[in-house]
């Protein structure tokens, strides 16, 4: 055979005849300028994975969204054209309502599939991957017959950055797509760049699911959210909440921490801030909070600026521990934001701009919240409908105006103290880590780790919370919620951990690792010892540590402020007089208290983390020595004043 015509010539690659091949599939969905973009895209797999969906979802057309202020705007006209977000008064502002039982994350149908030859922690929920696949594509057959199907490309982290992860999502919801525009970075030119031909990706595919005549999913005990960890693929159908069907959010941060985990970085569920010190010092924090226990807010404290509430990427750069925000805006729980707690969340939400509010009540064009300052109108309408106040759901129990995990959306960019920094390749780096629990029994308001290690097991794998009304089940029981991210690991939680002390080790300069805890309770009469307003504070307390300008006293868990110390902050920040028997009642180190939850701890980890790193029980063995040595000499009830 002569082969002279072929020199110097590729034969054509199974991958662009496959491409080409669902492109001319796909063509019949699309009008020429969608199939125009789509064509300028060069990686297989999003025709592969657009293809499939379609094929799967049977939907009559597919919009392509090249990130074009026509794309973007066309997106925003439909969410509202279809009735899924509706317009408020204030220019900019719109609604939107999921249904009753469509309210917050919902653990109990997010499961991982997991094949065969895999297993995964006991405690995570999963499914077969075969048997789960089945499930979830038979619920998603036809789920699109009648609708569009949108196609987002965005990117994770910064864009031509190392910590960005390129991802898609399939929807046929305009209001989940208006929504991803808010909170991430548009990166259609990204994935027409010849480069990336071959770039691995996450990917998403979401079905509302039949709608009622509200827009809402109505077939909620048919809700599914399956995570694929083989194809780096999130399934959703039967739900609009947009924790569930933003595959981005939590879904996307599964997959993250198994790629972080391959690579050795880690993917966090932490908020970022700007701390503003003296002369005019600007030091970085990340802090992991659990939903609803002051993550948002602790980002968002005057005088500071933010740089992420939610998801953080850390990566260690030339010895330095740096981070980006995965994202670039707020899906915010919307309770108990008033002018005075949160003057600037609260000036962004109530002025001309782009924001949807979602499971408040509306009265006249106006949203109202639990909490947000004013008296609520005693009618309107919210997620069940027409509202007015003594109206009960189908079990009797009251129906609050508005939903405790009501939201706001809003872009990060909307926000005057929004940090400078957010879209920097090489992200910041960090001076500090915050965890933060809620544990209204033990941990005292802030305290500072006596190094890397003692930071991590201490307080980020002890972190003991309430579960809040951000989850879909009963509020009130109290579970370690390892460095708030539990719910999310889909590598062993040991291996989680171990991940973190290796991560501190090859660091030439670690972040120092603090604990906050802002629902200490009283023990007499179970009122908070903190307001709201002192995590200010606390936070301008730990940039003074990390550049060793105040001294601190060494306790059995952690070293804790010093009364002065604390006293001219508390008039420098608040204009508040701050006591003795304030600072007594807040520091006081509660010896059986704190006994108790080292048991709980470490009997979660040999119950639930087989693997768990042996410096664990370590570290825990170690505090435990020292809050008993602390006893025997000063009792159950430690005052800050006996350690100095």
């Amino acid at each position: 055979m002569d082969c002279t015509l072929n020199k110097g010539k590729h034969p054509p690659k199974r991958g662009i005849i496959q491409m080409l091949q669902h492109l001319e599939t796909l063509k019949m969905r699309m009008n020429e300028i969608d199939y125009l973009k789509l064509s300028s895209i060069p990686n297989p797999k999003v025709h592969q994975f657009i293809a499939e969906a379609a094929e799967l979802c049977n939907p009559d057309k597919i919009f392509i969204s090249s990130d074009s202020p026509e794309d973007i705007n066309y997106i925003r006209n439909q969410a509202i054209a279809t009735g899924e977000e509706t317009p408020l008064a204030t220019p900019g502002h719109t609604y939107h309502f999921d249904g009753p039982e469509d309210q917050g994350r919902d653990r109990e149908v997010t499961k991982y599939l997991v094949p065969k030859w895999d297993s995964l922690n006991k405690n995570l929920n999963q499914i077969d991957r075969d048997e789960g696949l089945a499930e979830i594509k038979n619920l998603l057959k036809n789920s699109m017959k009648g609708r569009t199907m949108i196609v987002l490309f965005l990117s994770l982290g910064p864009i031509d950055s190392i910590f960005s992860i390129p991802c898609m999502e399939c929807t046929d919801s305009w209001y989940v797509a208006h929504s991803a525009y808010l909170l991430y970075r548009p990166a259609f030119k990204i994935f027409q760049r010849k480069e990336t031909r071959n770039l691995s990706l996450f990917k998403v595919l979401h079905s509302a699911g039949e709608l009622n005549e509200k827009m809402v999913s109505v077939n909620t005990d048919k809700k599914r959210i399956y995570i694929d960890y083989i194809e780096d693929t999130i399934y959703s159908v039967n739900t609009q909440y947009a924790g569930n069907s933003l595959g981005f959010k939590k879904l996307a941060l599964r997959l993250a921490i198994r790629k972080a985990d391959r690579e050795g970085w880690l993917a966090e569920h932490m908020m970022l801030t700007g701390v503003c010190g003296p002369n005019k010092r600007k030091t970085y924090f990340a802090g992991a909070f659990p939903s609803a226990c002051g993550k948002t807010s602790t980002a968002m404290i005057p005088g500071n600026t933010i740089l992420g509430d939610d998801i953080a990427y850390l990566r260690n750069i030339n010895g330095v521990c740096r981070a980006v925000n995965a994202e670039a805006g707020i899906f915010g729980i919307i309770k108990d934001i008033n002018p005075i707690d949160d003057p600037l969340i609260w000036e962004a939400i109530t002025t001309p701009g782009e924001v949807i509010f979602s499971n408040v009540l509306v009265k006249d064009g106006k949203p109202y919240w639990l909490g947000m300052g004013c008296e609520l109108p005693k009618d309107g309408i919210n997620y069940s409908g027409y509202w007015y106040e003594g109206k009960v759901d189908e079990k009797g129990e009251p129906i609050s105006p508005s939903n405790k995990n009501a939201r706001y959306t809003i872009s990060l960019k909307a926000l005057k103290n929004c940090d400078p920094e957010l879209d920097n390749p090489m992200g910041v780096e960090l001076g500090g880590i915050i965890y933060g629990c809620r544990d209204a029994r033990a941990y005292v308001p802030v305290q500072q780790s006596f190094n890397w290690s003692h930071g991590v097991i201490a307080y980020g794998a002890s972190l003991e919370t309430e579960t809040t009304f951000a989850l879909v089940e009963e509020e009130g029981k109290y579970e370690i919620n390892l460095m708030s991210i539990q719910d999310f690991v889909s590598i062993p939680l040991g291996k989680y951990i171990r991940n973190h002390l290796e991560f501190g080790r090859k660091l030439k300069k670690c972040p120092i690792i603090f604990g906050v805890n802002y629902f200490l309770r009283d023990k007499a009469t179970g009122e908070f010892v903190t307001s709201k307003l002192d995590k200010r504070v606390w936070i301008k307390w730990m940039e003074l540590r990390v550049h060793n300008d105040v001294d601190a006293i060494k306790s059995p868990t952690g070293f804790l402020p010093k009364y002065e110390d604390l006293q001219k902050l508390f008039s420098e920040v608040l204009n508040k007089k701050y006591t003795i028997e304030e600072y007594i009642k807040q520091f006081t180190i509660r010896v059986q208290e704190n006994l108790a939850k080292i048991n709980r701890v470490e009997k979660f980890y040999r119950e639930n983390a087989p693997e768990a790193p042996q410096e664990l029980f370590e570290e825990l063995e170690k505090q435990r020595k020292r809050l008993i040595k602390a006893r025997e000499e000063f009792g159950d009830y430690i005052s800050p004043e006996n350690l100095t």
